[in-house]
């Protein structure tokens, strides 16, 4: 993998740049990847099959952890019965943008 990827991703965290008061890092960046697989590279291309899947994705996370914000998101995370670290958000971002990609 280019590392410019995983670099470009790096201010994600932490809800935006670790104020924790935006939107979940992990979300963010599936969107990211949502774009650079379905986006366009000119205006006159049609953004609507990234438009269809950042929104599928967006349900899928809705449905998973009730918040797309970074602050409540940690509070289920670190707090009782939590997984204890964003390590789990960002994993099961992956498993849900997979199953995305892949049509299931």
């Amino acid at each position: 993998m280019d590392e410019r990827f995983l670099r470009s991703a790096t201010a994600f965290c932490g809800g935006i740049g670790g104020t924790r008061e935006e939107l979940c890092g992990a979300f963010s960046a599936g969107v990211m990847l949502v774009s650079a697989r379905y986006g366009r590279l000119t205006p006159h291309e049609d953004e609507l099959p990234a438009y269809a899947r950042a929104r599928a994705f967006r349900l899928r996370f809705l449905l998973r952890w009730k918040t797309l914000r970074c602050a409540p998101l940690r509070e289920q995370v670190y707090g009782p019965g939590g997984p204890g670290s964003c390590v789990a958000v960002g994993e099961e971002t992956v498993r849900i943008l997979l199953s995305l990609l892949e049509g299931t």
